[in-house]
């Protein structure tokens, strides 16, 4: 044995071999993985810890890992990725140095993929049975229970780009405008129509785009009330004011 017994050194041999393996796999790509997420009081944290290959995403033990990694961004309250992989669990390693033991012990290419934290008075979460995807959402007030689990089931299955229109990013809307107005354009049934028509046209084209891509407004699914009016069903002055969502 290289370590001999001595369990720090041992730690010392497989962030060494990670790091052969960071540098090795430099050119693979990393799309497994696992999505874990965690809710402590007022604030819900969700993580990716991707990998190469969906035998290690579905160990216990690579799951474990994830696990480790988001309880230090719990307890130190990392705000983003940055800061949490330069951040120190309780034995002194930084995240970085989790994930460059995690290649170690793997063989494989490691990377945290995604990190991200809310606020709410309420807050809710939802990972998918394969562990690939999952969203954290965050109330305005403490609904019921399980209307917050569809919700948050809802935002997983159906990934809306925002919560709603209004927080909807404008580089978004505007090239779904462009989309819009461009196809628009190749028709030729629109060939003599006058600009303002078109524009009209291109709004109620937006109408439907965020019908069917933002939260509030995206139909139950298998229903036909909107998200919001489910949530209004338990408490009409409930609504989503925070949403972040990893696949």
């Amino acid at each position: 044995m290289e370590a001999e017994g001595d369990y720090a050194r041992a730690q010392d041999i497989i962030r060494e071999k990670g790091k052969l393996v960071v540098a090795k796999r430099a050119d693979r790509t990393a799309t497994e993985g696992v999505v874990v997420t965690k809710i402590v009081g007022q604030k819900a944290y969700i993580l990716c810890l991707a990998c190469e290959t969906d035998f290690v995403a579905q160990n216990a033990e690579y799951t474990a890992s994830a696990n480790a990694m988001l309880d230090v961004a719990v307890k130190n309250d990392a705000a983003d990725r940055d800061a949490l992989m330069a951040t120190k669990n309780d034995e002194g390693r930084t995240v970085e140095e989790m994930v460059t033991e995690k290649s170690g012990q793997t063989g494989e290419k490691i990377e945290l993929a995604y990190y991200a934290r809310i606020e709410a008075p309420y807050c809710a979460a939802y990972v998918h049975f394969n562990k690939k995807l999952g969203t954290v959402l965050g109330f305005n007030k403490e609904v019921p229970a399980e209307v917050a689990h569809t919700v948050a089931m809802q935002a997983t299955a159906m990934a809306p780009v925002s919560i709603s229109e209004a927080d909807c990013p404008a580089e978004v809307i505007e090239h779904e405008r462009k989309i819009a107005v461009e196809a628009m354009k190749q028709d030729p049934k629109n060939a003599n129509k006058p600009e303002a028509i078109l524009e009209k046209i291109a709004e109620g084209k937006m109408r439907k785009f965020f019908e069917e891509n933002t939260l509030l407004n995206q139909a139950v699914v298998g229903e036909k009330e909107t998200i919001a009016e489910f949530i209004h069903k338990a408490d009409k002055e409930a609504t989503v004011i925070a949403y972040k969502r990893f696949a």
